[in-house]
């Protein structure tokens, strides 16, 4: 399969072209980075709109706000995308959604399998405690940006699919006794932590909780691959880790 990685000078994009290079089915056709000066002989460019060759797929590991440019460039060559990228505006969500109706278009915050399935025990719990207090915690590195991180919001929108009037607390940080409803959402930024998320569930009398523990980076750039092998040959459509796990 042949890869534009966008967004290939951050750490992430770094991480996902060393996994590539280490496979015998994948190539990156197309280094992209604003951090890069243009050397198409070594397949490195600037920005992405000046690769004009072939690819089967392209991964985002940039920032959410190359979300209009980016989509723009993958239904005017008709190539499959993934964004695995976080902190998108609700514009940038409607920008995406449109483009997936007219490419297959993979969409997650967190491209870690091990994620995907901690939020499907979640919304179990949720639904078989209906009653119980909620609080998620998420730990991360101290130069992350966006608060809270786009997994604690997937799992908190995870839970809330099945507990439709649950209401988001977030960075709980004035007087009171939580509410019968709230979800308590918090963010941990400290040294170089991957990614710790936790959702505990509590009764009077019980304490469930469910953790993920991410212990390198290598994980998300698996998972990314992952994606586009799924997202190859598929249909016009948005896509998420629920559809590979099902």
């Amino acid at each position: 399969m042949k890869i534009i990685v966008n967004g290939a000078g951050g750490t992430m994009g770094k991480a996902l072209c060393s996994i590539i290079e280490g496979s015998e089915k994948h190539e990156t056709v197309a280094f992209c980075s604003m951090e890069y000066s243009t050397d198409k002989e070594k397949r490195i460019y600037s920005g992405i709109k000046e690769y004009e060759g072939e690819a089967d797929c392209i991964i985002d590991f940039s920032h959410h706000s190359a979300t209009k440019d980016i989509t723009e460039y993958a239904v005017k060559r008709n190539i499959p995308l993934v964004i695995a990228t976080t902190g998108q505006t609700e514009e940038e969500k409607t920008v995406i959604k449109a483009a997936s109706e007219k490419i297959p278009l993979f969409c997650s915050a967190n491209m870690s399998f091990g994620v995907a399935i901690l939020s499907c025990l979640a919304k179990i719990v949720a639904k078989a405690m209906p009653d119980c207090d909620i609080e998620i915690i998420e730990k991360h590195h101290n130069r992350k940006l966006d608060v809270p991180s786009g997994t604690a919001l997937l799992l908190a929108d995870s839970i809330k699919s099945v507990k439709d009037e649950c209401e988001y607390n977030i960075g709980r940080h004035e007087n009171g006794k939580r509410t019968k409803n709230e979800i308590g959402i918090h963010a941990v930024r400290m040294g170089n932590e991957v990614g710790t998320h936790e959702v505990i569930f509590a009764t009077n009398s019980q304490v469930i909780t469910l953790k993920h523990e991410a212990e390198n980076r290598g994980l998300f750039a698996e998972g990314a691959v992952t994606a586009a092998e799924f997202l190859v040959g598929k249909e016009a459509g948005y896509y998420n880790m629920d559809d590979i796990l099902s």
